[in-house]
């Protein structure tokens, strides 16, 4: 992919999709398995929308597919596009300006993450407040685009009242979620031990390979976005052997079960509160 009009793109989906939901959920490695939750589900693969290409990375579905959850009418992206596949930051964050110009007003984005926190397992959900951009890039680089801010404020790019619903929430279900500071790399490979300490210094409690660019783009034109990360794997250092990918993607899927039993209680509520949809 190496142009797509955002609004093109959009009309396409359009087509395939009534209503258009309010909300956008992005799910990353191993995390899937929300989609097959809802109900009335129309897919959509990245490969019919113009300008996408099919996803390459294990794990990820590499398509849309809506339908309704908890009476809320959703809109699942199951994969993502990453910088270390080869694309540029803005085919990454081009996703964003698709949801944008849908008419989406919320995104709820998800990664596998590595624990940087020592604190931290394999299977911990942690809602992140905050991140670091260690991929020396951004989206946003090049000429302002239609409805962007140039300069958009990160001083809360994780909507404080989405992450005090999924405190609430977390709580109400009994599922425990930390809190902590996501920081993007370009990857694809991971971290050396080195890396790890110098990224627990700066104050990273989990890292990953996404997420980001996607944030960037999302509050640049003025999405709401909750985040949230599965712990897959202690990070290198921390970690008892070797990392594999496709320990992280089945140690994504088991802790992305339980982020999915939160999300289908949160997303309602989002949708209830914060955009007077009726969930009854």
């Amino acid at each position: 992919m190496t142009s797509l009009d955002p609004k093109a793109a959009a009309e396409h989906l359009r087509a395939k999709l009534d209503p258009v939901p309010a909300i956008l959920v992005v799910l990353g490695s191993g995390l899937g398995s929300l989609e097959e939750e809802l109900d009335g589900r129309v897919v959509v693969p990245f490969g019919e929308v113009p300008g996408f290409p099919a996803a390459t990375v294990q794990g990820h579905a590499g398509r849309y597919a809506a339908g309704r959850l908890g009476g809320v009418d959703l809109l699942l992206q199951s994969g993502r596009f990453h910088m270390y596949e080869g694309a540029g930051a803005e085919v990454v964050g081009a996703p964003m300006r698709v949801a944008a110009a849908l008419g989406v007003r919320a995104v709820v984005l998800t990664n596998a993450a590595g624990g940087v926190r020592r604190t931290l397992d394999a299977g911990d959900v942690v809602l992140i407040e905050d991140h670091i951009n260690w991929m020396f890039t951004s989206p946003l680089i090049g000429a302002v685009r239609p409805g962007e801010t140039r300069f958009p404020d990160m001083s809360g790019p994780y909507d404080p009242e989405l992450r005090r619903l999924a405190r609430e929430v977390a709580l109400e279900v009994g599922e425990r979620v930390e809190e902590g500071t996501y920081a993007a790399l370009l990857g694809p490979q991971y971290e050396t031990a080195a890396e790890v300490r110098m990224l627990d210094r700066l104050g990273a409690d989990v890292v990953g390979m996404s997420t980001v660019p996607e944030v960037l783009v999302a509050r640049a034109l003025g999405l709401r976005c909750l985040a949230f990360s599965v712990v897959a794997n202690k990070a290198v250092g921390l970690a008892p052997g070797p990392l594999s990918h496709d320990d992280v993607v089945e140690q994504g899927r088991i802790g992305g079960a339980r982020l999915a039993r939160l999300l289908t209680r949160l997303l309602p509520r989002i949708a209830e509160e914060l955009y007077s949809v009726s969930t009854k």
